[in-house]
């Protein structure tokens, strides 16, 4: 458990050496240039500012990062990235902007920059050799009692969740559930060694073919588990979260921000295992390199 007390939520000095011991727990790393502990701190400047006497620039510890030129205080980015981190359903902007005592605006897109940096721009294949990957699609959005007087309900948008048994979860918004689709989603991000686990759908027994195995169940004849091995209640127990956090807690999220919601509840998911602290760390440490600006929110 975190005290949200704690210093580096309340101080603007405790906020900034804990992002440098994240970042740079061997000594300052220069952004410009990459070299490591060539940097010294300017004496009579501004706290955290570095001076590097490799390519003689200057930078603080938010250089390259979401938190780069932002007005907002560093102890208040770490205290947001904190409640998103361990809140397992999610936190509204507008919970966010009352207790950051910032905007309403301003709580939306820092969520979102935090959501940048949950998520994983490169994962690696999930699966392998004995292993059970159950996938499945869902489906967010579309309440009637979210459309605006006089409107049309939204669309529903097509989810399709990949969940490696006692593993991680890949999930992926997709225009329609096909198999033209669906199948770069999962050959991608699957490994071929895998055993794929599903329901009837006619969409997976030709992708099925390509894996070491494909087993199903019959949910239309409410069939749910079969000999204990063939099921997918994990991937039901999954959108089983990410539904409550979407429409209880979010109650409305676009197509164009979809993708940065799914990321923020698959980074919760598979870093269930550990503390939130050491979660709000991990995060920390994903906000390199994702600048996000008002002018990119795509």
């Amino acid at each position: 458990m975190t005290d949200i007390t704690a210093p580096r939520f309340k101080n603007e000095a405790a906020a900034r050496k804990h992002l440098e011991a994240i970042r740079w727990p061997d000594g300052p790393i220069c952004p410009h240039c990459g070299t490591v502990d060539k940097a010294s701190a300017i004496k009579g400047g501004r706290a955290g500012l570095y001076f590097c006497n490799a390519c003689r620039k200057q930078f603080t510890i938010t250089v390259g990062t979401i938190f780069e030129r932002s007005k907002v205080p560093l102890h208040k980015w770490l205290l947001a990235n904190h409640l998103i981190v361990s809140s397992k359903k999610g936190i509204s902007a507008h919970q966010l902007h009352r207790l950051l005592g910032v905007t309403y605006k301003t709580a939306w897109f820092m969520a979102h920059r935090i959501r940048e940096a949950m998520r994983d721009f490169n994962p690696g294949p999930i699966g392998g050799e004995n292993k059970v990957v159950e996938a499945d699609e869902t489906y967010v959005g579309g309440k009637a009692r979210n459309a605006k007087k006089g409107k049309s309900i939204p669309k529903k948008e097509a989810v399709v969740s990949l969940v490696e048994r006692d593993g991680k979860v890949r999930s992926t918004h997709v225009p329609t559930v096909n198999h033209k689709n669906l199948r770069p989603v999962l050959v991608s991000q699957v490994d071929r060694k895998s055993y794929l686990m599903t329901d009837e759908s006619s969409v997976y027994p030709k992708i099925g073919n390509e894996y070491a195995g494909h087993g199903t169940v019959n949910h239309s004849i409410e069939e749910y588990v079969r000999g204990e091995f063939w099921h997918t209640n994990t991937v039901e127990g999954y959108f089983s979260i990410l539904k409550r956090g979407i429409n209880g807690v979010y109650q409305h999220v676009s197509q164009q921000h979809l993708k940065r919601y799914l990321g923020e509840f698959d980074f919760r998911y598979n870093e269930r295992g550990i503390s939130d602290a050491e979660r709000a760390n991990k995060a920390l440490r994903g906000a390199e390199g994702k600048r996000l600006t008002y002018r990119r929110t795509d």
